[in-house]
């Protein structure tokens, strides 16, 4: 691919993960996003330490409000390559006490160097791994494992490949960690370091997971908002003295690949809390629409999807004002109560899921499409069964920004004056409503805005009735996305 941002599918990724970079440029968030640069200046809040709990916090808030900004994909250019530099710089300061190396003064110039440019950065830690009973240097094939197999005065040469590399293929840098705990055999495979993207033998063979999703009815979120990943392979791939953070030092392999994943876990779970308050929200909403809000069982699984994401919320909380202090003045998560979070996310969601889809009925998956609404041979039909004189069909008429603001771009475009806005705070950044917060307050706007969407239905000032019925499919089609998308925010 000679251009990423020409790309049609890819480049979906590539303005998704430039909210980061928009978010600094907007008044409305900049107070969030930057801060004060230790030189003068300013600098994105990713790249600053936290040194406290309210640091934590903060960050916790600006991933959070990033992914809601995009549809609960979240941009990823920054966070996950800090967590990456939180880590080496706390492991390069044990090393270079224990061994007399001198890798932190590297990874210090490498932080300046990525913070004062503002760039985006990747991580690939995840080894193809082959045998996953062995170790790196028990593998049948050498280069299960990446590792260095030539060193030089003025660097080393490393091959071998990674796996499930986000962000990989629209970042500036990529950073390279150990994926696991290592022994003496093993110490070829002990490497950590940073490269351009754009750099001599590496290679990114990008997933198709997602290219398909060119409607934004079919596909009301992935139409705008992806995540890519890559099997990220290095073929002889020379880097720099200056820029090599572990090598050869197989006792800080294990050390260097928690400590990355106590910061990223912080991060995961941070950018889990707007796809569970999204579920809240579409579990509530949906109920109204199928006049069922009442019935007792459907109360009872939205209860427990609002205990779910608020819990959620809690134990990402807690992680921060549990953290503990250490070398260089870094904070570091809580690791038991992230871990808790994140495993609290990921044995429910399956669950939760369930939930939205039994609320929903079988319209997630035997809906029309967009191309039967706009035939003009189909459309009558699929009018004719929709409206019914029953509540039901009062419910369909949704706001006239239900397909942009929260499901990705819409049909209809936004009126003065509507009512009531997004059911998940999601989609454009002038659709996030100010000091909103929690499951709840989505759950209560969906409700909200159906009522007095009603209202005004009723008073003559509703929608064409096709257009009503657009929305409701689309509302679907996205509850029928959340249940395609559970394995890929599993991770």
């Amino acid at each position: 691919v000679p251009d990423v941002t020409a790309h049609p599918a890819l480049r979906v990724a590539v303005d998704h993960a430039a909210l980061d970079y928009a978010m600094a440029a907007d008044p409305r968030f900049r107070p969030l996003a930057v801060v004060p640069h230790p030189a003068g200046g300013e600098m994105s809040r990713y790249f600053a330490f936290p040194q406290t709990a309210e640091d934590l916090l903060a960050r916790m808030e600006l991933i959070e409000t990033s992914t809601r900004l995009g549809g609960t994909v979240v941009p990823l250019l920054k966070e996950i390559g800090t967590d990456a530099l939180f880590a080496l710089h706390l492991v390069a300061h044990e090393a270079d006490r224990a061994r007399g190396t001198r890798y932190l003064d590297r990874v210090r110039a490498y932080h300046a160097h990525c913070r004062d440019r503002d760039l985006a950065m990747a991580v690939a830690q995840t080894d193809v791994k082959g045998d996953r009973g062995a170790g790196p240097a028990d593998q049948a094939h050498p280069d299960y494992y990446l590792r260095v197999v030539e060193e030089r005065d003025d660097g080393i040469v490393v091959r071998g490949a990674k796996m499930h590399t986000s962000v990989s293929m629209n970042a500036n840098e990529l950073i390279v960690l150990p994926t696991r705990a290592m022994g003496e055999r093993d110490r070829a495979y002990a490497v950590a370091f940073a490269v351009p993207v754009a750099t001599r033998g590496l290679t990114l063979v990008v997933s198709p997971y997602g290219d398909h999703a060119a409607s934004a009815f079919d596909h009301p979120l992935s139409s705008r908002h992806r995540m890519t990943e890559s099997l990220t392979v290095f073929d002889d791939v020379f880097v720099p003295r200056d820029r090599v953070f572990l090598q050869g030092e197989w006792e800080y392999a294990g050390p260097l690949a928690r400590t990355f994943v106590e910061f990223h876990r912080f991060t995961a779970v941070s950018y889990k809390l707007p796809l569970v308050d999204l579920l809240v929200g579409a579990a509530r909403l949906i109920a109204e629409y199928n006049g069922i809000e009442r019935a007792g069982h459907v109360r009872d699984k939205i209860t427990w999807l609002a205990a779910y994401a608020g819990t959620l919320r809690a134990l990402t909380r807690m992680a921060a004002l549990d953290c503990a202090r250490g070398a260089l003045g870094i904070a570091v998560p809580d690791p038991g109560t992230v871990n808790i979070a994140k495993l609290h996310f990921a044995t429910q969601f399956h669950q939760a899921v369930a939930y939205v889809q039994e609320i929903a009925g079988g319209l997630l998956v035997t809906a029309p499409g967009e191309a039967d609404w706009q035939q003009p041979a189909t459309r009558p039909l699929l009018e004719r069964f929709e409206d019914r004189a029953d509540r039901r069909s009062a419910a369909a008429s949704a706001p006239p920004d239900l397909g942009r603001d929260d499901l990705g771009p819409g049909r209809v475009p936004r009126r003065a004056g509507d009512p009531c806005r997004g059911i998940d705070r999601g989609g454009e950044a002038d659709d996030l409503p100010d000091g909103s917060d929690g499951p709840v307050r989505g759950a209560r706007e969906g409700a909200g805005r159906h009522r007095a969407l009603t209202r005004a239905r009723r008073a003559g000032n509703g929608s064409p009735l096709w257009d009503s019925h657009l929305r409701r499919w689309a509302f679907l089609r996205a509850c029928a996305l959340l249940a395609r998308i559970g394995a890929t925010r599993l991770r």
